[in-house]
């Protein structure tokens, strides 16, 4: 009699791990994954980080619902390395990206280099990236040949060539001629002599691009990537890597009290955001999780159109010509805002001081994708999934 007892009790015990205490670590089907990468964003440009801060409401509510990771840090205090670390989960040192690449430039991430979009492609995924890539821009370097099915964006950033009306800048840039070839004036701050082009992968759709639109159509095709994603019935990775708030493009939000032409970016960056969420929420909540950051802290030398960087330091050697904030190892260079949001998976409102980086990004997707990290490397990243859902607060040590 104590046989059929004991069994009844062994198979009680195995459904209440496999649907009560395992629950949290199952997850039924392969997450959607959506990477917002700012660019040059300052870590109190958040109103969740510094109150004075209030042209972000959408990023708040986002942080609301999500959880806040207040020691997160870039790879790099420059836009290449610290994009190809994301990419591929390893320093410069290592992925041999130690420098940003300029309009000239005839390589970008070495081809010897595995993405996370190749990765994740691998195990089932549709992948996307939408803005800038800033990683190589000629033959094998390009989005479409690093993994991603969909290209829609700038090859650099959009102070790289001239533009139809010229972004916010300091010193200002000249736009591109309007008719023929007429003399362009070289400067040291400007390139006016390569048109900014648009490519959706890897056709030229609009040369020199319309910057006070591309804002709008980034949110356009994101949305039309997230929707044939789903209609196929697979996971997808979107990797949307926004012009903002490098200096700021031509807003046409009208200039924010107290912060002028960057407060209006901003809020057009933030209500970009918002619209991403919107996208992932309708999709069903908890099948997406949506993971927003920069890939630097602020362009200090651009004054009022640069960012904020709340309490950190920033400035190195600035009387002998050196840069401050971005460009520095200082805080202020490196430590940038992060939040993450997954509905009934990762804990809303809470704030977490784990000591993060941008190079964790690639193990924690791979992982929760169910996939295996490339052998036969060293990687800089952790999966840090276990802060995420709240169970842990410890990452890095340094």
């Amino acid at each position: 009699m104590g046989t059929p007892t004991l069994s009844l009790w062994a198979v009680l015990v195995v459904t209440l791990l496999l649907g009560g205490l395992w629950a949290p670590c199952v997850v039924s089907r392969q997450p959607n994954f959506i990477v917002i990468l700012a660019d040059d964003v300052g870590w109190g440009d958040l109103g969740a980080n510094w109150a004075e801060t209030k042209e972000t409401p959408h990023l708040d509510e986002l942080a609301a619902e999500g959880t806040r990771f207040v020691d997160f840090h870039s790879a790099a205090s420059t836009c290449s390395p610290s994009r190809a670390s994301l990419l591929t989960g390893r320093l410069g040192l290592r992925n041999g990206v130690t420098h940003n690449f300029a309009i000239t430039s005839l390589g970008g991430l070495p081809l010897n280099e595995t993405t996370l979009a190749e990765v994740l492609r691998e195990a089932g995924y549709t992948t996307g990236a939408v803005g800038k890539w800033h990683l190589g821009h000629h033959g094998r370097h390009h989005p479409n040949s690093r993994g991603f099915d969909f290209y829609f964006g700038i090859p650099y950033s959009h102070d790289m060539g001239c533009t139809d009306s010229p972004g916010y800048n300091l010193p200002p840039c000249p736009p591109c001629p309007r008719h023929g070839t007429a003399a362009r004036v070289a400067r040291k701050d400007c390139y006016t002599e390569v048109a900014l082009p648009l490519m959706e992968n890897v056709t030229i759709i609009q040369q020199p691009v319309e910057l006070g639109s591309l804002a709008r159509r980034y949110v356009e095709e994101a949305a039309r990537f997230i929707q044939r994603a789903s209609d196929s019935g697979r996971p997808f990775f979107l990797y949307l890597a926004l012009a903002h708030m490098h200096v700021p493009l031509s807003p046409p939000l009208p200039p924010s009290p107290g912060r002028g032409v960057y407060g209006a970016s901003l809020r057009e960056m933030d209500e970009l955001v918002g619209r991403i969420k919107e996208l992932a929420d309708s999709l069903g909540k908890g099948s997406t999780l949506l993971w927003f950051t920069g890939d630097n802290g602020p362009w200090a030398q651009k004054c009022e159109l640069a960012g904020r960087l709340g309490p950190f330091v920033g400035a190195w050697q600035r009387q002998r010509g050196g840069s401050s904030a971005k460009q520095t190892t200082w805080e202020g260079g490196h430590r940038v805002p992060a939040l993450v949001y997954w509905p009934g998976r990762v804990p809303a409102g809470r704030t977490s001081r784990a000591l993060l980086s941008v190079l964790d990004i690639f193990p924690t997707l791979v992982a929760l994708a169910g996939a295996a990290l490339p052998p036969n490397r060293s990687f800089d990243g952790l999966d840090v999934s276990p802060v995420l859902f709240g169970w842990s607060d410890v990452g890095h040590k340094v």
